[in-house]
């Protein structure tokens, strides 16, 4: 049965690459956690504010 699991992570400048590393890492804990043997699908998609700004990334995982 294929399962999704969504992450996220607000992004402040200056900080990106600390919170995408934290966020990677949060995801490959959950995949070993979970003893998770296949990774289907791994989507990314951004969040912005009301000018268009990234304010945020959305990570999908669809795993069996």
């Amino acid at each position: 049965m294929v399962k999704v699991k969504t992450f996220a992570t607000e992004l402040k400048i200056f900080h990106t690459m600390k919170e995408l590393d934290d966020l990677d890492r949060q995801v490959n804990e959950f995949i070993k956690e979970n003893n998770i043997k296949k990774v289907i699908s791994v989507s990314d998609t951004c969040t912005t504010d009301d000018k268009g700004a990234t304010i945020g990334v959305i990570r999908v995982v669809a795993y069996e």
